[in-house]
């Protein structure tokens, strides 16, 4: 892999690389990287999906490659981490350069460590949240990064936004008078001086889609978990609009000083009032004429309101104005897209409608629009400037890349040149692993985990002493299985969503009886080897969900041109989150363990084959006893768990 690298950096030919989970690939990748940065003079960009394969590469692969390079090099390889934005500390809000995200101010006492000076207002509000800001505006005085994931415990998003701004409310190192200082310029610096770039899928669509460059020029990517990119890309240039977000957008303009507002506050109602009116789900035909007349409405009152609220010079460091401006400039160009009438049968977007209920018996109605695809787009703006790498253990399903080229734009005409190679793995898998399928529970329904299926959890978690990674469908299902265990089982148990998820991924690898659950995130790039996770439970096939409006929407497409609109999207999708799931298990070449299914269509559907197929020749079983024996065979024979290396500072590795 190291060596494919190497070639399509030098020759320019784009690579897709499948490998196997654990088997070094981010390795494989960044020494030919680092070489080619190293004689080119500009930066390699690598780019992950999770938080979790950033923080590996960031905290473990990179210091460990510059250890072994350095004496070769005659220096050590550097790199630096780069975020959007809302993942930093504003230096400016922090001074109260920006009007507050919540209707109520928290008291925070003048003599707290970080305090500063800020308009309360009354009543005051305690608790939790209050504590949160208190232990941020400490924290954001000793950071060296101001980045979110380096606090540990962290906050909550609420929180989060009382300390930070979004890439259109920022004012700009021109404007801002505290640009010095600000954390996220000075990583996008310290970018341009180093050998790899670190950053996320959605932050490369950004910079290729938005046009605002926030990545330092570069001629080789690096795309890590890249089964991922295409639907990170389609959730980048997809857009909301919803009556409290346009009453939202009003209410900045008000507090920037502008009076009249009726028109958009009309508009709101109006849009309120018609998304009401429409059952929850994709609109199939498009956007119905009233709700075409109301998205042309907000255009226009928020463009009027844009040019009333102008930039001026006079405005200065006016956090205010600029937040006023950056919410009317979203909800014009969410507005003109659904006014365009882009979202028709066949059209290039698709629009739904979305109700959320809240715990107090009412609902938040909001509309949705996104791209039916975004392979054409990708093919246009991503492959001309720079060599494209996509790596993941997933890319080839089925014995072949064409399904993962064409999401990405790599397929049809005008498509640039590519090559796809199947590097494998070097495990053992029929003798380090057992994949048990539970044939015996009922088939899963729509109200999260059953009972069967929890009896059947708890008996495999206490067999296997803890150990355990519980892989879900869904955050409420995550956390019913993790508040039943908790009064099952005297083990640890912990839930995505209680802290960061490094911070939980470390804490879960430190203690062999801990177990723990969560969803999508950890579905991928958690890397936990040895005896800390020696039995991961899926609890049903990942399937998209039915009512899906864009999975429903490109099954329809496919099926249009006579294909097979279910294997060819939501068995597809299953089979990629499966294997990627199944992967956790087995990450060195001495593990041992269990991959536990509770969905028993594995077994018995007919596309169970296809998804069996994409996974790893486990030695698989029905056996109930037989695997609860074999855990507690694995749980006896067990060795310590390997360390665990704490979170390094996010700062950059640069030679001085």
């Amino acid at each position: 892999m190291a060596a494919a690298v190497e070639q399509a950096a030098g020759e320019g030919e784009h690579l897709l690389v499948q490998a196997g989970t654990g088997t070094g690939k981010s390795l494989a990748y960044l020494v030919p990287a680092i070489a080619h940065a190293v004689t080119t003079g500009r930066p390699a960009v690598v780019s992950t999906a999770t938080l979790a394969l950033q923080a590996q590469i960031v905290d473990r692969d990179l210091p460990r490659i510059a250890d072994a390079l350095a004496p070769l090099l005659g220096r050590r390889p550097t790199w630096q981490i780069v975020k959007g934005r809302r993942n930093y500390v504003c230096r400016h809000k922090l001074v109260g350069g920006f009007p507050s995200d919540d209707d109520v101010l928290f008291d925070l006492r003048a003599d707290a460590p970080g305090a500063v000076a800020t308009p309360v207002a009354a009543p005051t509000a305690v608790g939790r949240f209050g504590r949160e800001v208190a232990r941020l505006q400490e924290w954001a005085s000793s950071t060296a990064s101001g980045d979110r994931d380096e606090l540990v415990p962290g906050v909550s998003e609420r929180a989060w936004r009382q300390v930070s701004v979004s890439a259109r409310e920022c004012l700009g190192g021109q404007r801002c008078p505290m640009s010095a200082e600000c954390f996220s310029e000075q990583a996008r610096e310290r970018a341009h001086e180093v050998d790899v770039v670190v950053t996320n899928h959605a932050f490369v669509a950004i910079d290729t889609f938005e046009g605002r460059r926030m990545l330092p020029e570069h001629d080789l990517l690096v795309l890590d978990e890249g089964h991922e990119f295409a639907d990170r890309v389609t959730s980048v240039i997809s857009d909301e609009l919803s009556e409290g977000i346009v009453e939202a957008a009003s209410k900045r303009v008000r507090q920037a000083g502008v009076k009249n507002t009726s028109r958009l506050d009309d508009a709101a109602a109006a849009l309120g009032a018609g998304l009401a009116e429409l059952p929850e789900g994709r609109l199939a035909l498009g956007l119905p004429e009233s709700l075409l007349a109301v998205a042309s409405a907000l255009r226009d009152a928020a463009r009027d309101l844009l040019t009333e609220l102008k930039s001026d010079p006079k405005d200065g460091a006016d956090g205010g104005r600029q937040a006023a401006r950056a919410a009317l400039n979203e909800l014009h160009d969410v507005a003109e897209r659904l006014a365009g009438g882009q979202a028709g049968p066949q059209g290039p977007d698709v629009a739904w409608v979305a109700r959320i209920r809240r715990p107090d018996g009412g609902s938040r109605t909001s509309l949705h629009v996104a791209p039916l695809s975004v392979a054409g787009l990708l093919r246009q703006r991503l492959y001309d400037e720079r060599t494209v790498v996509l790596t993941s253990a997933t890319l080839a399903l089925g014995g072949g890349f064409e399904a993962a080229a064409g999401s990405v734009g790599l397929l049809g005409e005008q498509a640039p040149g590519w090559r796809g190679l199947d590097v494998g793995s070097p495990f053992d898998y029929p003798r380090q692993g057992i994949l048990y399928v539970a044939r015996h529970l009922p088939a899963p329904g729509r109200d999260g985990v059953s009972p069967a299926a929890l009896d059947e959890l708890a008996a495999l978690v206490e067999a296997a002493g803890g150990r355990t990674l519980g892989l879900f469908s869904s955050r409420r299902a995550a956390e019913l299985a993790a508040a039943e265990l908790r009064e099952r089982l005297d083990l640890p148990v912990l839930c995505q969503g209680e802290d960061s998820t490094p911070t939980l991924v470390r804490e879960f690898a430190r203690d062999a009886r801990t177990c723990l659950f969560g969803t999508l995130s950890l579905w991928q790039g958690v890397d936990v080897p040895g005896s800390a996770c020696q039995l991961v439970v899926i609890d049903r096939i990942p399937f998209p969900r039915p009512d899906d409006p864009l999975a429903s929407a490109r099954q329809q497409a496919v099926a249009r041109t006579g294909g097979n609109g279910f294997m060819s999207v939501a068995a597809t999708h299953a089979a990629l989150r499966l294997a990627q799931g199944v992967g956790r298990l087995v990450r060195t070449a001495g593990d041992r363990g269990v991959v536990a299914v509770l969905d028993s269509r594995l077994a018995t559907a007919r596309y169970g084959a296809f998804l069996r197929a994409s996974l790893p020749p486990f030695w698989t079983t029905d056996s109930r006893e037989a695997v609860l024996d074999a855990l507690r065979r694995i749980d006896a024979g067990a060795t310590p768990p390997l360390p665990v290396q704490e979170a390094a500072a996010r700062t950059a590795e640069v030679t001085v």
